[in-house]
């Protein structure tokens, strides 16, 4: 090859390294963009931080990661807790009971009850330093129920036998196949009652009562939110003005923005995060571990992607009833 060559192929070299640079910090670019977006636009000022609580009460740790967030974050003044749930798992509920308790620790927590915080959803309640409800809000159903299916007599009719050999009686008791015996029975409630008390004694606790005056709510009984301001389940009736005055008392800047913190959908992060090494490689030649490597920055957190305690909801198990 000739001088003239030689130039040309260095020149080309030097282009195309160029424009590999070029790529890889847009591609950078556009993954801190995500992340941004990803995360409410404001909570790089000062604000009130509010997290939503709905629907069945699962061991969802995204949003158990997200409760942390907003106790670290040194940008949100309080967190403002809205729950609307006829509560969900019992584990479910005590994980987030420990995470708000904790975020109480160092800054203003308080629950914004709208249609109904019952069972697991009043244990998440019960976790804020302040409970405002609306008149008409549910709240209560304190207390324990198993339930679980008999279906003995239904396989009877249409003639099928479950046989089974088990290492002790009480092995998967109660069975949905025959009758519990007293022993199983009576192990069931004494699950039932610890489960009870530690509840029990959950709520005198964060709300300041006697044991006794507890239990003289934890019939499973549910209440208004007028009911429940009477009896001491609830500290205040109202909404946003209530929260912002509360917070005043606080010594929270009660001009500040509400701000809501959401779970991300996994979809959105599944997709990039599995088509981003290969189009960082094929733009700029760098290998897939590393390229792969560039998406997991921050340790795999680039992205914001938790018994039955429950108030009428269907199926077997245990439940707060």
């Amino acid at each position: 090859m000739d001088s003239q060559g030689l130039i040309d192929r260095r020149r080309l070299r030097r282009k195309l390294g160029f424009w590999r640079i070029a790529t890889l910090v847009t591609v950078l670019a556009l993954v801190a963009g995500l992340v941004a977006s990803n995360l409410p636009k404001t909570t790089r000022t000062d604000h009130i931080a509010r997290i939503t609580v709905s629907g069945l009460i699962q061991d969802d740790e995204r949003l158990v990661d997200l409760i942390k967030a907003a106790g670290e974050s040194a940008f949100a003044k309080a967190l403002v807790v809205s729950i609307s749930t006829p509560g969900g798992t019992t584990y479910g509920g005590e994980r987030l009971h420990k995470a708000l308790v904790e975020v109480g620790k160092v800054k203003p927590v308080v629950a914004e009850v709208r249609t109904l915080a019952a069972s697991a959803g009043y244990m998440i309640a019960a976790s804020t330093d302040h409970i405002i409800a609306g008149e008409s809000s549910i709240v209560g159903s304190i207390g324990v129920i198993f339930q679980y299916v008999q279906a003995g007599e239904l396989l009877d009719k249409i003639g099928v036998r479950v046989d089974e050999i088990k290492s002790a009686p009480l092995k998967a008791e109660p069975s949905p196949f025959h009758e519990a015996n007293p022993e199983a029975k009576a192990m069931i409630r004494s699950m039932v009652l610890d489960s009870f008390d530690w509840f029990v004694d959950l709520v005198a606790d964060r709300r300041k009562m006697d044991r006794a005056q507890v239990l003289a709510l934890a019939d499973g009984s549910i209440f208004t939110g007028r009911q429940g301001l009477a009896n001491g389940l609830v500290d205040e009736l109202g909404g946003e003005n209530e929260i912002r005055a509360y917070l005043k008392t606080r010594d929270i800047d009660s001009d500040l923005d509400i701000i809501d913190w959401e779970v991300q959908t996994e979809a959105r992060g599944i997709l990039f995060s599995q088509a981003a090494p290969a189009l960082i490689e094929y733009l700029t030649g760098l290998p897939s571990d590393v390229s792969g490597k560039l998406i997991r920055l921050g340790d795999g957190n680039l992205f914001l992607d938790g018994l039955l305690s429950v108030w009428q909801f269907g199926g077997d198990g245990t439940r707060d009833n």
